[in-house]
């Protein structure tokens, strides 16, 4: 079994590449058919700061092709500039960046707690549309239970910042007076609740969500106390706020350069804040050029969250360590995975000689008692069970020591591994 991963970051590509690749792996039964069709088990993490694709392949260098394959056809591109932005991993590196992942210590925001819940949604997304392998479960569920692990363990999540907190936070130092921020939530899910939470804790009093579900909208109204507004009342939420943050899940820009050109006529010069915190973006990077608004994305707010991740260098440090033990874990876990089909194909081979010449015998014995022949089949298979308990232990412990090893123990016991996964 191999495993391969192939995907981008906020380290290698700017939002405007990584908003080409961002994914919609929830409402998308297209995704998931262009997956299963090319007969891979993989799973698809694609949140604001990265697309990864990891995949499950019998065969070495099969997965980064289906990877890239599966790409191309689903977003129909042949864009080669993406493959300069794009990093593979394969093997043992593969769980590694993902440990350190779930732990947060790969985000953009160091520490950050929202990423373990990605992993684990993309696990179950993935699980749902049936294109999850025990190899890749296990690798998950790992990961996640390292995540756990390191915030357990350690500080690193303690008072985390998150991308909502940290658009909040610019907010107040932008406008300067709390009590003066309007602010409208463009978006009703996870982040949209989060920035709404976040600004609410923080003492803003004025916020309205809005959705294109207006009942989501109306649910956290309910639960956080905020204003709903309907999405056909936009042009005019924007007169009346002076700071909008949008964090919705659409394909296309919800504002775009005429939509705040007149907004802002209408608002006489007043300043206006859009922190856009969305993959791909919500709003038009050409607002940022109309007078008296200041536009931030994604990336602007990696800037002022650096003090975060040296604040955190000491709880990161402990946190490597983590991931370093539970490599070692895995790779103990992973070397008797690795040789199943294998040992498999040894213990169905010894069973069937066992059962065959114990079919023979009891033919040229004497009529036995249920009792007896009880007894010759329990002693039978107590034989192979011990002849086998060596060879099977020397597998699993010295298979991944030799990178021949499994082809050796094939010619040795003429075994045919097929069929045996």
């Amino acid at each position: 079994m191999y495993i391969d991963l192939v995907g981008l970051n906020h380290r290698t590509a700017p939002i405007a590449i990584r908003e080409k690749l961002a994914l919609n792996i929830i409402d998308s039964d297209e995704l998931w058919q262009q997956f299963r069709t090319r007969g891979a088990h993989g799973i698809v993490l694609s949140t604001c700061n990265r697309t990864e694709v990891y995949i499950a392949t019998d065969k070495p260098g099969d997965a980064k092709k289906t990877i890239f394959d599966f790409l191309n056809s689903y977003l129909d591109t042949q864009d080669d500039t993406l493959l300069k932005h794009l990093y593979m991993l394969d093997s043992e590196a593969v769980v590694k960046h993902l440990f350190q992942l779930s732990s947060g210590l790969d985000s953009m925001i160091v520490g950050e707690y929202e990423v373990l819940g990605q992993v684990k949604r993309a696990l179950e997304i993935a699980e749902e549309n049936k294109a999850v392998d025990l190899s890749l479960r296990n690798i998950f569920q790992h990961a996640i239970r390292v995540g756990r692990r390191v915030r357990s363990e350690t500080d690193i999540s303690k008072n985390a910042l998150s991308a909502s907190s940290v658009a909040v936070d610019l907010a107040i130092k932008t406008i300067g007076d709390i009590e003066d921020i309007k602010m409208l939530v463009i978006g009703a899910g996870e982040a949209g609740r989060l920035v709404a939470q976040v600004a609410r804790d923080m003492g803003v009093g004025d916020i309205a969500i809005t959705n294109r579900t207006h009942a989501k909208a109306l649910g956290l109204k309910e639960s956080l106390g905020v204003t709903a507004i309907d999405m056909q009342k936009l042009d005019e939420a924007l007169v009346e706020c002076n700071c909008i943050v949008t964090c919705a899940t659409v394909p296309d820009y919800l504002l775009d350069v005429d939509d705040v050109v007149e907004a802002m006529q209408k608002r006489f010069g007043k300043r206006l804040l859009i922190i856009d915190i969305s993959v791909p973006r919500n709003v038009s990077p050409d607002v940022g050029r109309v007078e008296n608004v200041f536009l931030y994305n994604i990336d602007d707010l990696s800037k002022i969250t650096e003090k975060n991740r040296k604040k955190r260098e000491t709880e990161s440090e402990k946190a490597q360590l983590i991931v370093l033990d539970e490599m070692v874990r895995f790779k103990e876990w992973w070397g008797q995975y690795k040789f199943r089909p294998l040992i498999r194909a040894l213990t169905n081979k010894a069973e069937s000689i066992r059962s065959a010449q114990l079919e023979h015998a009891m033919k040229q014995l004497p009529e036995l008692t249920e009792k007896q022949q009880y007894n010759l089949e329990k002693m039978t298979k107590a034989i192979v069970t011990k002849i086998l308990n060596d060879p099977i232990y020397a597998i699993k412990a010295n298979g991944h020591k030799h990178p021949d090893y499994d082809k050796l123990v094939e010619d040795l016991f003429k075994l045919n591994t097929e069929g045996n996964e």
